[in-house]
């Protein structure tokens, strides 16, 4: 053994040996730690990226969620928009509501669709809704002053509803006539209508709105005003015919001498001033109470003043 270690050859070979072993074995030690490294690499980046089964669920995951979103976002935009429907809606009604003139609404087929308070009270219908033009005007016919005016060629004897129909049916221009109407009590009233097409966004016709005013009051006034101008008139003449005749009297009193005549002349001038006064009397009594009192005194005063002549 001794022998063989102090041969150079064998000691070369010997520590040939002992470097290979090394050597290979610092190989293997690096190649495990070069596959260590490499895996710990592949479990960060499976960690990091779904893998390809995991990869649609997260994708649907997403797109529910983004659906869930999108529906919330639409749910309180159509509450919104219900919010605002129902504001507007209230808002029109308020405004129907408390109207003095009376709305009528009918739709394409001719029956009303809405009424609001005033239309009741005027037409004397508790719930015109769903009936027609004939049903509501039946005979009420359009005045003769009015007739050429609202159609162009409608007569004396035109009935409101065929108004209404020709708007409804040939989508005629807004139309104002004046009827009168019998109320199902059976009382007549003047009523003015203004009958409008209602139309949709595109132009097409869905219906017919007809603008109702009760002109009964307003024909009274007037024919009561006509009638206090033909007094009026009469009065005026019949003043301007006395002060005539007394200006004769008093004139003819002038130039005479003569007592019995001259008494005859002031008993004609008293006589005829109390007709004037009670003529006058009797108008201004119709008017106020003040003004009758007040001349009644300037007409005691006249026939005194003509008792003493």
């Amino acid at each position: 053994m001794v022998r063989l270690l102090a041969n150079p050859l064998v000691l070369r070979a010997m520590f040939a040996f002992i470097a290979a072993t090394a050597a290979f074995l610092v190989a293997i030690w690096g190649m495990r730690a070069f596959r260590r490294s490499i895996a710990e690499e592949a479990e960060l980046g499976a960690s990091a990226t779904p893998s390809l089964e995991a990869l649609p669920l997260h994708l649907y995951n997403t797109v529910i969620q983004q659906l869930k979103q999108q529906k919330h976002e639409l749910q309180l935009q159509n509450q919104a928009e219900q919010r605002r429907a129902r504001t507007t809606e209230n808002f029109s009604q308020a405004v129907l509501s408390n109207l003095s003139s009376g709305v009528l609404v009918f739709g394409s087929n001719g029956l009303v669709k809405q009424a609001n308070p005033a239309a009741r009270e005027i037409l004397g219908f508790h719930s015109p809704s769903g009936m027609s033009a004939e049903d509501i005007f039946r005979d009420a016919t359009v005045c003769p002053a009015e007739a050429g005016n609202a159609s162009g060629t409608g007569g004396a004897d035109e009935r409101l509803s065929e108004e209404i129909h020709a708007v409804l049916r040939e989508g005629s221009k807004r139309r104002h006539v004046e009827a009168d109407y019998p109320t199902p009590a059976g009382k007549s009233v003047r009523i003015a209508v203004t009958i409008s097409p209602i139309t949709a966004s595109d132009g097409s016709l869905i219906g017919a709105a007809c603008l109702i005013s009760d002109r009964s009051e307003f024909e009274r006034i007037r024919h009561q005003q006509e009638l206090q101008d033909e007094i009026s008139a009469e009065m005026a003449l019949d003043l301007r015919s006395s002060l005539t005749t007394i200006s004769g009297y008093a004139q003819q009193l002038k130039q005479n001498r003569d007592p019995e005549l001259a008494s005859q002349l002031a008993a004609d001038i008293a006589s005829e001033a109390v007709r004037l006064d009670r003529h006058i009397g009797g108008f201004l009594a119709s008017h106020s109470g003040t003004i009758e009192g007040g001349t009644n005194d300037r007409g005691t005063r006249a026939r005194a003043a003509g008792q003493d002549v």
